[in-house]
């Protein structure tokens, strides 16, 4: 690695090499991702689509040159065809080189029923560091309110919900009734719903995606203020590592709540079960990269369109490090154009 930068350590080669030369290329393995999971928007088979964005995912990660380590996947075990926890990807290297050791979670896509129904929000997602630069997150619940920029240090997790809304609205310098809230619909959070609504506070209650969601959290003009609620671990690292890279605020902690889960929490690394994360405890990188592209259409992103020659996708990819967000446009040419060329608008 040494060899690629003349006058700079090892080191610090691999971590230019991960925040400069990879950021495009994770974003066309979400772009792969996208296009083969949007092929199946819409035909009901939520299976179908997570297998297709997995093989398109995992297709991808084998033309990089890394030493690709899944820290968070789609499952804790070698079970085709999920990207599992501990697999190995990129390219094998070629005798005396060593590729960067790059700790990866995925979620190929996010949204599964949202694709299988044509419904808003669906995403491929996956975020990328340096090796221990993501929690190793066991597959369970996590409580979690997310936020902007403007509310660090304003959250407090044990806190009754009134008082998180009045520091966000604080934050905003704004009402309560005037903010937005974004929760998953689900009966376990009705309480939390009860309690948001007797603020005066606005609701938007989503269906899937409560990784997008956060993202949106923390990007002004989107029209959410916050997201509150419990949701997959898994999904709560990659929205840090999304959170590290756009300066947004998060309170986190794991649901622990049965001995199997302690004791899978435990063999994980994780010696306090009941510890309050941050942003930056879940995604602790320096070198940190974010992609996700739309499968279907939503807030953030556009979905994969279809022509006759090829695709257009719409992908978000940020690095920390650097400080880019960068929104690409791509047109993904399948065969030769015919006689009327490519239509781009």
């Amino acid at each position: 690695m040494a060899a690629r930068t003349a006058g700079v350590t090892e080191a610090k080669t691999q971590d230019m090499y991960i925040e400069w030369d990879l950021a495009s290329d994770f974003g066309h393995v979400v772009e792969d991702a996208a296009i083969s999971a949007a092929r199946t928007m819409g035909q009901g088979d939520r299976d179908g689509s997570d297998q297709a964005a997995v093989q398109a995912m995992r297709a991808a990660f084998q033309k990089m040159r890394i030493a690709g380590n899944i820290v968070i996947g789609e499952g804790e075990r070698d079970e085709a065809p999920m990207l599992y926890i501990g697999e190995k990807v990129g390219q094998s290297p070629p005798p005396g080189i060593e590729y960067p050791a790059v700790d990866i979670a995925v979620d190929p896509l996010e949204g599964t029923n949202l694709c299988a129904t044509g419904a808003a929000n669906s995403i491929a997602v996956l975020a990328a560091s340096e090796a221990g630069g993501l929690l190793h997150a066991p597959d369970c619940y996590m409580e979690k309110i997310i936020a902007g920029p403007a509310c660090k240090d304003a959250l407090d997790i044990d806190a009754p919900v009134k008082y998180n809304l009045k520091a966000i609205a604080h934050c905003h310098d704004r009402d309560v009734k005037d903010l937005v809230i974004m929760v998953l619909d689900r009966p376990r959070h009705q309480t939390l719903i009860d309690q948001i609504r007797s603020t005066g506070a606005r609701i938007r209650l989503i269906g899937d995606g409560d990784l997008s969601a956060g993202i949106a959290a923390a990007v002004r003009g989107v029209g959410v203020d916050a997201v509150m609620g419990t949701g997959g671990a898994p999904e709560g690292v990659i929205t840090a590592a999304a959170l590290r890279c756009l300066g947004g605020e998060m309170v986190a902690r794991l649901v622990v709540n049965t001995p199997e889960l302690e004791e899978r929490v435990a063999k994980m690394g994780i010696k306090d079960p009941k510890r309050i994360y941050t942003a930056k405890d879940l995604a602790p990188g320096h070198q940190i990269v974010f992609a996700a592209c739309g499968v279907t259409d939503g807030a953030l992103l556009k979905g994969v369109r279809f022509f006759g020659e090829g695709a257009r996708t719409h992908t978000l990819v940020m690095s920390y490090a650097s400080k880019k967000v960068q929104f690409v446009d791509t047109v993904h040419m399948f065969r030769e154009p015919g006689r009327r060329g490519v239509r781009l608008y």
